[in-house]
């Protein structure tokens, strides 16, 4: 792993509509390590709009990083320097987001078609802050041959001094797919990014697209210097309760996911008394106990009771009543 980056070997993907502030720090209450990104913030967004609740995080976030959409090299530098001095660890260009609005906006997976104007958005952010810039990118998009596109940015955004390549390894099919097919559809091709990193030796290389458990994490270790998990974070945030001690060798910061829900409590009674909605933070905890009995009367009750404009930690604590503390033995085959 390359210093550039410490503890990028595991990190949680930014995801439009869920890794908002309250998400990530429901997942730092189970992981001290993994890496957090934000949403996709676009520059205009950054550079003219309510900058606090776009960028605001806290502080016990950290490592958390930054993603900009945009391809203007004055605007992206601007908006780099903003973030840096909200504290973010890292500023990320996203050059593989599939939406049309992306593509109307000359940004996100539309870019891998444009290597050099992406070497030059990294070269002007390198030039406004200190901290790290990186790219998230696909391995190509609709017609383009994987090993010439993802060589050509590559070679691009190395020679412009970026500090690492996050690789979904997935094709984009900018026609003829929706975003969420994007999502799925296109095969993955690990061993792409396994080549892109023996290309380029000492910089850091994680994976994104496919990866469900640790397991198949791990696996990808053995390739590559990190690997970034997206919606299996989200839907079953429990196997973050793992990551640091199965990637990091440390003990995890919670015993499981009950003390998790205990733990986050002065958090949630924080936002509360700002008169902020139960809901808006506990939604991203209704997967916490997937897998248990009880699992989907905690979602229901959550879902239906948090919602209300009265819905305070006791409804958090009804919630998890209704989940058993003993999950079921295993059947045998």
């Amino acid at each position: 792993m390359g210093g550039a980056l410490p503890g990028w070997r595991f990190s949680v993907a930014p995801m439009m509509d869920w890794t908002d502030r309250h998400c990530r720090a429901f997942h730092r209450t189970l992981s001290a390590r993994a890496r957090l990104y934000t949403e996709m913030v676009t520059t205009g967004a950054v550079l003219h709009g309510p900058r606090e609740r776009l960028l605001g995080f806290s502080d016990l976030e950290h490592p958390v990083a930054v993603q900009l959409g945009g391809s203007d090299l004055g605007e992206l530098a601007q908006a780099a320097k903003i973030a840096a001095d909200f504290g973010y660890a890292e500023i990320n260009l996203n050059v593989g987001c599939p939406s049309d609005r992306v593509q109307d906006g000359r940004f996100g997976a539309c870019l891998m078609r444009e290597p050099a104007l992406v070497g030059d958005c990294v070269a002007a952010m390198k030039a406004a802050v200190s901290v790290p810039v990186t790219v998230k990118c696909r391995i190509g998009v609709d017609d383009q041959d994987p090993e010439v596109a993802l060589d050509a940015l590559a070679d691009a955004v190395v020679a412009a001094g970026v500090d690492g390549m996050i690789v979904h390894a997935r094709k984009a099919w900018l026609q003829g797919l929706s975003p969420k097919e994007n999502r799925d559809v296109p095969p993955l091709d690990y061993g792409r990014a396994a080549r892109l990193k023996q290309r380029l030796g000492a910089l850091p290389v994680a994976v994104n697209g496919g990866l469900r458990d640790l397991e198949s994490a791990q696996e990808r270790l053995a390739e590559v210097d990190g690997v970034m998990v997206g919606r299996a974070a989200y839907t079953e945030p429990a196997l973050l309760l793992g990551v640091d001690p199965n990637l990091f060798g440390m003990a995890a910061p919670v015993p499981d996911a009950f003390a998790a829900v205990e733990a986050f409590e002065p958090y949630i009674a924080e936002h509360l008394a700002r008169g902020e909605r139960l809901h808006a933070v506990t939604r991203h905890m209704l997967g916490l106990f997937n897998g248990r009995p009880g699992a989907r009367a905690f979602r229901r009750h959550l879902s239906t009771h948090g919602m209300r404009p009265e819905a305070n930690l006791q409804t958090l604590r009804d919630a998890v009543a209704t989940v058993s503390r003993e999950m079921p033995e295993a059947r045998a085959a």
